[in-house]
């Protein structure tokens, strides 16, 4: 192992190096060429890696092959795996399932962030890809959607980055390093890193590339992020609609905002000329509202055009939903009226292929949560997949979106709570990592109207590291309440959470709290049935 990996792989055991050249978060709006790919859903400027790749597995860092990513190394020995999928449901590695004890204890004495030596399977992706034609002289970038749990990505023998946290995306720019013909990509997937004392979930443990992975470009004048928000008058009838776009490119444009109604009528339109920060305002009168009982969604079309040829450049798309959410008189209220939350908690799994989740078992669930009357699902507890927060906004569910932040394992040891190794606690080298994954998920998510509350984690104690993920909540959006369980047992940044969330509660201790003048609403954030009926 040469001088320069020895110093990368230092990274996995470093919580303060969480990624390496990888690009800031952004919304998960779409973009297309022609109105014609946006009806059918198309876009020209993507272009899927998901399919079979060669692959290597070895059961700890000191036997991996450690050049293979070097454009003469020959991978022809190798085996195969599918992408997206988990090392362990193909042959590689075993699954695990583990509850609030960490995959490696009883097998390696560690203490965070240190990570296990003996056994800590690693999995060495390589595929081949040709840059499209029509993309010649354009930036090019690949977005990995879910790795587990930590990876290092080269091109054509070039390091181009590092990142950590399972369940948000990472992408990267390889432009610089693609050449004409095949390129060679090579990815290494190590199962457990620091970041995995984050992501001690109630869970089977698995590790890979499991969600999608695609290459992109974008037009030479583009809408980078986008951000949505909706607010309604007094009268909870007229509505405000926000608009904040970041554009890069050619800036010898202008934007033209057109909403529509889901019958497809235009309701409103605007024109705005380009600059990096374009920000629209603009009255709605009288909108049909978005709610778990009736989510009318209305779609915006965005179209850049060159302002000397006229030509639209890009066309982007987002849904709509007009609602205002809200803390009043102690209760939660969505449009003016109480709202109470039937909820359940969901696991991103399938029993056929574990967390690699597919479309149709996504609308199941949906489809049969809203069957039983359940109107209320918390994202337990990481982020999901894209597709199933625009299920929820299409069906009506209220979604609690939790962050990818689990330390269950580090204060609480055999039944008995020990706070001074909880981590990320108040510890200053977890800050980082910690605030990062709040990042990721409200910038990838903040769009989707189902999602009323934006949840900190779960079961990961107390400290101000918790807390100051919150506070990076309501700075980045003032459209929607936090919750955290963890200060049921740490009291000491009470105002991380905006309610009283408890797990496994006895109804009449709820019934207590309600009683008690109660200073937040409450949710019973997990919660079982028991006793004699």
């Amino acid at each position: 192992m040469d001088n320069m990996m020895k110093h990368e792989f230092s990274w996995l055991q470093n919580p303060q190096v969480f990624e390496m050249g990888r690009m800031a978060p952004h919304s998960d709006h779409k973009y297309f060429a022609t109105m014609q790919d946006a009806r059918v859903d198309h876009c020209s400027f993507k272009k899927s890696l998901n399919g079979v790749w060669k692959f290597a597995y070895a059961k700890n860092l000191q036997i991996a092959p450690v050049d293979f990513y070097k454009v003469d190394y020959d991978t022809t020995s190798w085996g195969s795996i599918q992408v997206p999928g988990h090392i362990e449901l193909q042959g590689y590695d075993k699954p695990q399932y583990v509850n609030t004890m960490y995959p490696w204890d009883g097998h390696e004495k560690l203490a965070p962030p240190e990570i296990p030596s003996i056994y800590n399977p690693v999995g060495s992706y390589v595929t081949e890809f040709e840059v499209p034609k029509a993309w010649e002289d354009r930036p090019l970038y690949i977005s990995f959607q879910g790795v587990e749990s930590a990876f290092y990505i080269w091109l054509n023998g070039e390091f181009i980055g590092y990142s950590e946290d399972s369940f948000t995306p990472a992408e990267f720019e390889l432009t610089k390093f693609t050449k004409k013909g095949k390129n060679k990509l090579a990815v290494m997937v190590v199962k457990w890193s620091s970041g995995s004392w984050l992501e001690d979930q109630d869970f089977w443990r698995f590790s890979g590339i499991f969600r999608e992975v695609y290459l992109y470009t974008v037009p030479r004048t583009h809408i980078r992020d986008l951000k949505v928000e909706t607010d309604l008058d007094a009268e909870y009838k007229d509505a405000k609609l926000k608009v904040d776009l970041q554009v890069e490119g050619n800036l010898s444009c202008e934007i033209e905002l057109m909403l529509r109604d889901a019958e497809g009528n235009c309701v409103k339109t605007a024109v705005k000329e380009v600059v990096p920060k374009v920000q629209f305002e603009e009255d709605i009168k009288a909108p049909y509202l978005w709610s778990a009982e009736s989510p009318y969604l209305y779609e915006i079309i965005f179209f850049v055009k060159d302002k000397v040829s006229s030509q639209t450049i890009e066309i982007v798309t987002q849904k709509v939903g007009f609602r205002k959410f809200e803390l009043k008189d102690k209760l939660m209220q969505l449009n003016g009226k109480r709202i109470v939350f039937n909820g359940v908690n969901r696991h991103e799994f399938s029993c056929y292929n574990g967390r690699c989740v597919t479309k149709e078992e996504m609308l199941w669930d949906v489809q049969t949560m809203k069957r039983y009357n359940i109107n209320a699902v918390r994202t337990c507890h990481y982020p999901n997949q894209t597709y199933f927060y625009e299920l929820c906004d299409e069906y009506g569910l209220y979604v609690i979106d939790e962050a990818n932040l689990e330390s269950h394992g580090t204060w609480q040891k055999m039944g008995a709570i020990k706070p001074e190794h909880a981590v990320p606690g108040s510890k200053l080298e977890w800050e980082g990592a910690a605030i990062d994954r709040a990042k990721s998920m409200l910038e990838r998510d903040k769009n989707h109207p189902s999602i009323l509350i934006w949840s900190c984690g779960n079961e990961s104690f107390g400290g101000e590291n918790i807390y100051k993920m919150s506070q990076y909540f309501r700075a980045n959006d003032g459209t929607r309440l936090v919750q955290y369980e963890g200060i049921f047992h740490d009291r000491s940044f009470n105002e991380t959470s905006d309610v009283e969330s408890q797990m496994y509660p006895k109804t009449w201790d709820i019934e207590k709290y309600l009683l008690d003048n109660p200073k937040k609403p409450f949710i019973c954030c997990e919660y079982t049935c028991y006793g004699k009926f």
